[in-house]
């Protein structure tokens, strides 16, 4: 056994009885793990009843994606030290059978992979591409994330347009189901803990690059996820957390002229995501924006200071030279397909 699929739990009782059994039934070669991040449900009880060969961690309180992944590997990696490979996995996504196997064979052949996603299809309608990371993450000249098959709420039909190669490097892996290599993890010192939650991955991928360490998806392999099983997507506080955390994870990453170029950008840009809010009526998500820029200046000298192991810059791939921002609205670019 080389591999633990790691499901992060926050009363989320629904999803684990939903997903759960095929989780274990097309992982039967990994070992299978919830973490539990300060539940007060009744999650706990409902798995050990059902499934008591789960591998159960009980943490005390919510620490959010990151603090919970962070403690939970840390406690596994101290009770299994064999394992080589660790799957952060959402708890409301279903994987295909045989979903496993290409992940870790191309890691096995590739030992200066850090991290790999397989494709994420949409649950609801499964032929269509999943907005948490599709086929694989970019990251536009100006700090904004998105997919390969999802242009912000856009999501592609999958038609097999970004089938090859079948183990593309992208800028990051989603953080909905993503293998980590352990010495990589450790190598970055795993995941931000003061980002609590979302673009987290953002930031342990470009760190892997950072550290000599590539990033991939896999189309050979394919997961359904449901999307918004913690916090939905109209949520204002993920729009306010989505917004701070870009921000924050480009000072950390790069130099300081360059981050400047992009914090000086964003006030403009940000500003007409904020105006486009109030014109759809969705101030609360206006003021989202607000805040988030709030608490960004207020956080920035933390990070852009922040100790670095590894020279500050961009990976060396998945980077798109343009404005996606400007080229969606502007340009009505949907799609990153060539075809």
């Amino acid at each position: 056994m080389k591999t633990a699929v790691v499901i992060l739990n926050w009363n989320g009782q629904k999803w684990l009885e939903k997903f759960l059994p095929t989780v274990i039934a097309n992982s039967s070669d990994a070992l299978v793990v919830v973490a539990d991040n300060g539940s007060s449900d009744h999650s706990a009880d409902w798995t050990q009843t059902h499934h008591p060969k789960v591998h159960w961690i009980s943490m005390p309180s919510n620490q959010g994606y990151a603090g919970g992944y962070n403690r939970a590997l840390s406690i596994l990696h101290a009770e299994q030290p064999g394992l080589a490979y660790a799957v952060l996995m959402n708890s409301d996504i279903e994987p295909s059978p045989g979903w496993l196997e290409p992940l870790e064979t191309f890691m096995d052949a590739h030992p200066t992979a850090g991290a790999i996603q397989p494709k994420l299809l949409d649950y609801q309608n499964r032929q269509h591409f999943e907005y948490a990371g599709a086929m694989g993450g970019m990251l536009d000249y100006w700090g904004y994330p998105f997919a390969i098959g999802r242009i912000f709420d856009h999501c592609e039909q999958d038609h097999g347009q970004y089938d090859q190669p079948a183990y593309p490097e992208v800028f990051w892996a989603s953080g909905a189901c993503l293998m980590v290599r352990w010495v990589a993890f450790d190598h970055v010192k795993g995941l931000d803990t003061r980002l609590f939650a979302h673009m987290e991955e953002v930031d342990l991928c470009w760190r892997m690059w950072r550290a000599g360490y590539t990033v991939h998806a896999c189309t050979q392999s394919q997961v359904f996820h449901v999307g918004g099983g913690t916090l939905g997507a109209l949520s204002p506080q993920k729009t306010f957390l989505n917004f701070r955390n870009s921000l924050l994870v480009a000072v950390k990453n790069l130099p300081a002229l360059a981050a400047i170029r992009i914090v000086a950008a964003r006030l403009f840009l940000d500003g007409l995501a904020g105006l486009l809010f109030l014109w759809r009526g969705q101030g609360k998500h206006c003021w989202a924006i607000v805040r988030a820029h709030g608490q960004f200046y207020r956080q920035m000298a933390a990070f852009a200071f922040f100790p670095q192991e590894h020279p500050k810059g961009w990976p060396a791939k998945g980077l798109y030279r343009g404005s996606i921002v400007w080229d969606y609205y502007a340009r009505n670019k949907k799609t990153t397909s060539k075809r």
